[in-house]
């Protein structure tokens, strides 16, 4: 399974669900439909997921993240991209090049006026979850490699998130929403 292949699954998995805001849900359905296809599949995908996931490893979004959840650890902003992961790949491409995109979205809208966070760790386990089903086991250790868990930094982002007035300079539309 290449990346085209599992914006498919994920796309397919949206396509089943009756909110497309429920992240949660979405995950279930992903894991549902990958744990029916062959296990070299299934073991592919988590490939493709942490490939997704080193490619929005980036100070910008960390930044997106932090605004939104009103804080943001590591984990957090594993669960902030595996929420964004769920939301499809438009809005991933997007929110990568632009996080400030991201509040376009009813969902951040929403999390904006519930204070609800914008994560779904369950998307990081999909591929893990469907070959225990499928299989009864474990993912093969090495089956992924995760090429980057550490933001891609850049200099120009080198200031702290609480910083309220330099976010909003950075990221108005968040900011607009959450500060």
């Amino acid at each position: 399974m290449d990346k085209e292949q599992f914006w498919e699954l994920v796309e397919m998995a949206r396509g089943r669900v009756a909110d497309p805001c429920d992240s949660e849900s979405i995950a279930r359905g992903a894991t549902s439909l990958l744990a029916d296809r062959p296990v070299e599949e299934i073991v592919a995908a988590e490939q493709a997921l942490w490939d997704l996931m080193g490619e929005s490893c980036t100070s910008p979004l960390w930044a997106a993240a932090y605004t939104a959840n009103g804080g943001c650890s590591d984990d957090g902003f594993d669960y902030f991209r595996g929420w964004l992961i769920a939301q499809g790949r438009e809005v991933f491409e997007r929110a990568v090049a632009d996080p400030d995109t991201l509040a376009e979205l009813p969902a951040v809208r929403a999390s904006a006026t519930e204070g609800h966070d914008l994560e779904c760790e369950d998307m990081l386990g999909i591929a893990w979850n469907a070959h225990v089903t499928a299989t009864g086991e474990r993912l093969p250790a090495g089956s992924s490699a995760i090429r980057t868990h550490s933001p891609r930094l850049d200099p120009a982002w080198a200031f702290d998130f609480d910083d309220s007035e330099e976010i909003a300079r950075r990221l108005p539309r968040l900011a607009a929403l959450y500060l």
